[in-house]
């Protein structure tokens, strides 16, 4: 029984940790700084624009997170301003991590942008996760009613793009960034119609990958120094100033440190879930048992229990009677 007690206490340690570290990385890319590269990096209106414009001119107010600011006093240089809920009574609530709004570049200030910010660990979460970032831009669109427009005003609604940040993409995504817009294709004969009339959701995959690729560099390379486990605060705090010309308050680098301290822990259970499944795979590969491929994959003594156990709940290894 103290066995299951003390896994139950690890799942719920673990669990407040990630929701802390979630809060914290949420936090964190709602800097202006870092929305301003965010923009640079992925939005063609923003393409030309310095990063400074960006972010001082630019973005509107401070952009909306959905966690309570942990020093409420030093709050200025974040988005809190926005509404980050979207309710309807048919359609349930969605919370968006950020939310914010832009104007539009080379436009009067009545040109707007409206921007959702989502940073996502699990790009298989039982869906194609682009499908809930269409789904995201579409509840951006719909929100503006009665708001943005009303009753058959539709020339008024703004563009929105929903942009998500990937920590933990498959391999083969790794270092990438796609967009996914709409686009007038000619099915017979041959038209024009004004662009802005139907470019108006715009999805953006960003996903973080290693640095030993050719695209590690740029947004790429920022964001994952930024998000990345297992690094130290002070060489995230040196990389970011001096490649990026970001200067961390004294308020970043406090969640920045608090960030890393907790990113040890989910590193090290991450790496436990990695050999697990590596443990599974040479299961499924040779045949083996569980015990030969463990010893193999020289998994310590204190962990063999736990993966027995998990194997079992998981059916990946026979009861025995």
């Amino acid at each position: 029984m103290q066995h299951y007690e003390n896994l139950l206490a690890k799942r719920i340690n673990t669990s407040e940790i990630c929701s802390s570290y979630d809060q914290l990385c949420k936090r964190l890319l709602a800097n202006k700084q870092i929305l301003a590269w965010i923009l640079k990096g992925c939005v063609a209106e923003f393409a030309e624009c310095s990063l400074q414009d960006i972010a001082e001119k630019y973005i509107e107010g401070r952009p909306g997170i959905t966690v309570v600011p942990i020093y409420p006093d030093e709050c200025s240089e974040f988005i809190e301003g926005a509404v980050t809920e979207d309710l309807t009574m048919m359609e349930g609530t969605v919370s968006f991590d950020i939310h914010f709004r832009a104007i539009k570049p080379d436009s009067d200030t009545s040109v707007i942008l409206i921007f959702n910010i989502e940073a996502q660990k699990d790009f298989y979460p039982g869906y194609p996760l682009i499908k809930r970032g269409v789904y995201y831009g579409s509840r951006l669109i719909s929100s503006q009613c009665g708001t943005v427009f009303s009753n058959s005003h539709y020339e008024k609604i703004n563009k929105v793009y929903s942009i998500w940040v990937c920590t933990n993409p498959p391999r083969y995504r790794r270092n990438t960034i796609v967009s996914y817009s709409l686009e007038q294709h000619d099915l017979i004969g041959k038209t024009k119609e004004e662009k802005k009339n139907y470019d108006l959701i715009t999805v953006v995959m960003i996903c973080l990958g290693n640095s030993d690729d050719k695209n590690y560099k740029g947004l790429l390379k920022m964001l994952d120094v930024l998000l990345k486990k297992g690094m130290s605060a002070a060489e995230k705090k040196r990389i970011l100033q001096e490649e990026f010309s970001i200067i961390l308050s004294s308020n970043m680098e406090r969640e920045v440190s608090q960030m890393c301290d907790l990113g040890i822990g989910l590193w090290k259970e991450a790496w436990d879930e990695a050999k697990y499944e590596d443990v599974c795979n040479m299961m499924e590969a040779t045949g083996w048992d569980m015990e030969k491929c463990m010893d193999i994959l020289k998994v310590p003594e204190k962990k063999k229990n736990i993966y027995s156990m998990k194997a079992v709940t998981q059916k990946k290894e026979p009861v025995l009677n």
